[in-house]
This record gives structure tokens, sequence and C-alpha cells, in this order.
């Protein structure tokens, strides 16, 4: 097995660091929708919009499990580092490798949440297609 240096972990760094700036620009994103639909609902109390704040807390909850998984993720492979740097090599192998599971996880919940979104965009241009078709 080849041995694990401190190079290795740090190469996540700046991965890691604009993936939490790209998951921190959604969660501010989807803040904003959210208080635009509210003030919106408390306007008109349509039940559409009740589903989209629905699906935008999901979207929300995943965001956040992203970035808890990250933040994790980033934080093991600070500690990969410090135990490199004592000579604690075979625990720094495990706690690097299980770093690597938490950034998969964090990239899983990102894959779930663009599908989401995804999907609901496709909703809202359905209905603007059929709004179209009207006139």
């Amino acid at each position: 097995m080849e041995e694990l240096t401190l190079t290795t972990p740090a190469l996540l760094f700046s991965a890691i660091s604009l993936i939490m700036l790209a998951y921190t620009n959604r969660f501010l994103a989807y803040a904003a929708v959210i208080r635009n639909l509210k003030e919106k609902y408390l306007q008109e109390m349509d039940e559409s919009l009740i589903q989209q704040i629905k699906n935008l807390k999901l979207r929300l909850n995943l965001t956040r499990y992203m970035q808890v998984f990250g933040i994790t993720s980033l934080l093991l492979c600070v500690l990969t580092m410090f135990l490199i740097y004592i000579d604690q090599h075979v625990l720094a192998v495990y706690i690097f490798g299980f770093a690597l599971v938490l950034l998969i996880v964090s990239l899983a919940f990102l894959i779930w949440e663009i599908q989401i979104s995804a999907k609901a965009l496709k909703l809202h241009l359905s209905d603007i297609e059929k709004h179209l078709k009207k006139k």
C-alpha cells in the first residue's frame, strides 16, 4: 500500500472549498425564493404556492445535508493531516477514507437535489406552455 502523505488530503481543500461555495450559493438562492413565495402566498393564498414551498423546503434540507457532509469531510481531511504529522499513519488512512465517503455522500445529495430542481423547472415550463396555448 502506498503511504498517505500530507499533500494527499490537502489536494481536496480547493475542491471542497469550491463545492461549499456552490452549496452556499444554492442555499442563499433558495432562501430568497422562499421569502418571495411567502409574500406572494400571504397575498394570494394559492395552493400551488404551498406545493412550491414544500418542494423548496425539501431542497433546502438536502442542501443543508450537502453542506454538513462536505464540511465534515473537510474537517476529517484536516484531522488526517494532523494524524500524518504526529506519525499516526494507519489511523490517518482510515480517517481519510471516511472523509472521502462523506464527500461522496455530499455529492450524492447534490445529484438528488438537482433531480428535484429539474423536475420543478419542468413543471413550471409546462405551466407556461399551457398558458401560451390558451392565448
